[in-house]
């Protein structure tokens, strides 16, 4: 997949002229006061950044602007005229659009069919011929490749978003909103979202890009709005700061955003993988005779393209998945065909990618959450009988240990932000001392703050003996907490490198499938490695997940 707009740098620094401002903004939820007297001032033809941790206020501030709510005082003025926006068609009418992190697309229906939606050419008869046209012209115009006849539902993520982007460039849209959007999106695909933005501001567009991602605060952005806890904690102009500066003004407190680690001792074998083999939900081939061993106090880290099997290798572990031949050894008894609940009997933990779909329970509160798994057993329940004082201390302790905000043990697991429904998950799974923990993509949509005390946690609890398989689509990640890192190609583990000789270079060229010969990498070879690094699948498709 490759961009159309090749990155474009505006001759002259965008007019200081404030485009849009937000004076005094105020917003409770009941005793929550999410956001309070905040101030936003965004310039014509920038790129701003609003950036906070989770629940700083953020999506509130932003879904204010767009009329999905209502706040209780301030105002917004546009183009120095004071503006009442009661919902999202006076927004649209001022010329505000909104790319939600969850896409609001009908995935049944068209490219063109959706992006027309509500405005369709014909009138009650939609033209379709007319739309298709329409559309096929506005995403040549911008640069945004996509196929105005193809179904959504058979887009990738990274397509849906631009179809998202040309719904709202559809309705004339001046300032673009976009929240968390590259949170579902692979580095290559934020590569060519960010090549769009720089080339739709030169053309006289205004963006605000809602993020927790500091890089792309650093690589995209002129200027960073810092919220903590529903207030202006800072306006800081990126080229003058960093982003140690602008996590420490989200936190309140310094940040490490590397977290520092001791040489691992390693024990014992606590997990070995031989052979294993299991395939998509297609019933193709994702996992083709893996071999690996974690030992106890090592973290062990897989790298690969996404798609490379990654998490099938994940949830066979966890018992999610049927084994179609080979053998899962958790302290040396072979587990394979163990159902989950069993696997958990014999220390083992896991950390889902999708904390939503697969960690939580959302109607559940919190206590409930923290004792999935383990309901049945004692302490929580015996002989058919809850435990109901066993069940609240425990989450008493948990949420006490973790920080889990709302310190609220009866709230909606859904009621959290993301950062705290993690934390609920991550307590969870090492709150029974487990000897192996499988953690999928532990901090993914995390702010620096949730990221560096999740992260915390895995160096702990490794320093005191656990095995952890690491998989993150983050090679940062992977690089800063594993002692040593296997490298997924194909659905075969092609080397483990300790990430002491870990060159990023020769770890890119294997995610790609290729090889370094006599120490000199080809071309080709460093164009994949170039691919790998970015996380984009080079020529040939990968063994196929049931996650793409």
């Amino acid at each position: 997949m490759t961009a159309l707009v090749s990155p474009v740098v505006p001759e002259t620094i965008p007019s200081a002229t404030p485009y849009l401002q937000m004076r005094g903004i105020t917003k409770a939820f009941g005793t929550l006061l999410a956001n309070d007297h905040v101030d936003l001032t965004v310039r014509d033809r920038e790129i701003h950044a609003v950036v906070g941790e989770n629940g700083a206020g953020k999506t509130t501030l932003m879904n204010i602007l767009y009329g999905l709510i209502h706040p209780d005082s301030g105002e917004i003025v546009i183009d120095g005229s004071p503006v009442r926006i009661r919902g999202p068609r006076d927004a649209i009418a001022v010329g505000i659009g909104m790319v939600h992190q969850h896409f609001q697309l009908v995935p049944v229906m068209t490219v063109a069919e959706n992006v027309v939606l509500g405005q369709e050419p014909g009138g009650i008869v939609v033209d379709r011929r007319a739309a298709v046209r329409q559309v096929g012209e506005l995403s040549e115009r911008f640069g945004l490749v996509v196929d105005p006849t193809a179904r959504v539902e058979t887009l990738p993520v990274g397509v849906q978003q631009r179809v998202e982007l040309l719904k709202i460039l559809y309705r004339g849209s001046r300032l673009l909103v976009f929240d968390e959007p590259t949170a579902v999106l692979t580095p290559q695909e934020t590569d060519e979202l960010f090549e769009i933005l720089r080339g739709l501001v030169a053309g006289g567009k205004t963006v605000i890009l809602i993020t927790h991602k500091l890089n792309e605060v650093m690589a995209i952005s002129e200027r960073v709005t810092v919220l903590r806890q529903g207030r202006n904690a800072g306006e800081l102009e990126t080229a003058k700061t960093s982003p140690a500066e602008i996590a420490r003004a989200m936190v309140g407190r310094e940040v490490l955003l590397r977290v520092e680690r001791d040489e691992a001792h390693i024990g014992e074998e606590r997990l070995r993988l031989d052979g294993l083999k299991a395939n998509s939900d297609r019933q193709l081939p994702a996992l083709d005779g893996i071999d690996l061993t974690i030992r106890s106090g090592e973290i062990v880290g897989i790298a690969g393209v996404s798609g490379n099997g990654q998490l099938e290798l994940a949830e066979v572990i966890a018992g999610l998945r049927p084994v179609t031949d080979g053998h899962v050894f958790l302290g040396g008894e072979d587990v394979a065909h163990q159902t989950t609940a069993e696997r958990r009997v014999h220390g083992l933990a896991y950390i889902p990618e999708d904390r939503q779909a697969r960690g939580l329970v959302l109607p559940f509160d919190v206590k409930d959450n923290l004792i999935l798994g383990s309901q049945s057993r004692p302490p929580f329940a015996q002989r058919g009988q809850r435990n109901s004082d066993a069940v609240d201390e425990r989450a008493k302790e948990l949420i006490q240990r973790y920080d889990i905000r709302p310190p609220d043990p009866e709230a909606p697991a859904q009621s959290l932000s993301g950062g705290n429904q993690q934390k609920v998950v991550v307590a969870r799974e090492l709150a029974e001392n487990p000897k192996v923990l499988v953690a999928a993509e532990p901090a993914r949509g995390l702010d620096v703050g949730a990221t560096e005390f999740i992260h915390r946690q895995l160096i702990e609890q490794r320093d005191h003996g656990l095995a952890i398989l690491l998989i993150s689509s983050e090679l940062d990640e992977i690089f800063s907490l594993s002692d040593s890192i296997a490298v997924i190609y194909r659905g075969h583990i092609v080397e483990v490198v300790p990430s002491a000789a870990a060159d990023r270079e020769r770890i890119g060229l294997l995610m790609a499938g290729g090889t370094i010969e006599g120490g000199t990498p080809s071309a080709s070879q460093v164009a994949q490695a170039a691919a790998a690094l970015a996380n984009e699948p080079p020529g040939t498709p990968p063994v196929e997940s049931a996650h793409q």
